[in-house]
């Protein structure tokens, strides 16, 4: 048992340093003989242990932040989740996401693990995960990472962090970053399989195909009008699904190719990326 004294003080300092409880810190510092680099250490293994523990509870809850580089040219979606809708809206845990997003735009690490591996503050946010973890009780770590690059990327934030969407633009207009909001709310409200048709796999192409055949005959057509009817739905299917080919829900009079190329002649989209929360 130490004998070290451990003041209200330094337990305040510590839990400043940490963000860990009262009780918590206080019996890092006992167990740590009043060392603060070893109370944190102690602290930083419970959460741990916590996180261990948790590993299989739902997180479910939690932020979707969008964010682009300086020049727009680079876009990043991270998801940091939670257990609970009241953790998901605290402020702090909010600014975590930020800062977490921030240093991805920073740097753009190549994939969540490396991600994970960058540092905020001098420590890397897998421990950081770690440390909320332990800090919150409940399991927080980052489930998504998406890049995107073109030569206009815009980000927007749909839902109270709840949905977030990138949008790569094939060059940048005056008005890029209005354009491509719209764009990325009619991503958000329509969630597109593809940009355009020759984006889908054949296999998607093919199970709609069959889906639409086994319906028209069980409505008993004839055989006979089944292939050009189940064309028909696929071009139905074509128009609702992929993105150029969408109703622009902003002005039902055009289509999403048709409303971009009234901007600039030209102009299309590239890439996207759609993350919603929990999905």
């Amino acid at each position: 048992m130490s004998t070290v004294q451990i003041s209200a003080s330094d337990v305040n300092k510590l839990r400043q340093q940490t963000g860990a409880g009262m009780m918590d810190c206080k019996k890092a510092l006992i167990e740590a003989n009043g060392n603060f680099e070893a109370a944190i250490d102690y602290l930083r293994k419970k959460g741990a242990k916590v996180a261990a523990s948790r590993q299989d509870r739902d997180s479910n809850e939690g932020v979707v932040i969008a964010k682009t580089t300086d020049d727009g040219k680079t876009g990043v979606i991270i998801e940091l989740n939670c257990e609970t809708d009241f953790v998901a809206k605290n402020a702090d845990f909010i600014a975590f996401g930020e800062g977490i997003a921030d240093v991805a735009v920073n740097h753009v690490p190549s994939s969540l693990e490396a991600l994970k591996q960058l540092e905020i503050n001098g420590v890397k946010i897998a421990d950081l995960l770690l440390d909320q973890t332990g800090k919150i009780g409940e399991k927080i770590d980052v489930s998504k990472y998406e890049i995107v690059a073109a030569e206009k990327v815009v980000a927007y934030i749909h839902g109270n962090y709840r949905l977030g969407v990138l949008v790569g633009l094939n060059h940048a207009v005056d008005n890029a970053d209005e354009v491509g909001k719209d764009v990325a709310m009619q991503i958000a409200a329509m969630n597109p399989a593809a940009i355009d048709k020759s984006d889908l796999d054949a296999h998607t192409i093919e199970r709609e195909l069959e889906i639409a055949k086994e319906q028209i005959r069980a409505e008993g057509k004839p055989e006979e009008m089944v292939e050009k009817i189940a064309q028909g739905k696929l071009n139905k299917f074509y128009k609702e699904s992929t993105l150029l080919n969408q109703e622009f829900v902003k002005d039902s009079s055009k289509n999403i190719a048709q409303f971009l190329d009234s901007v600039s002649k030209g102009l299309t989209v590239t890439v996207f990326k759609r993350v919603q929360l929990g999905a």
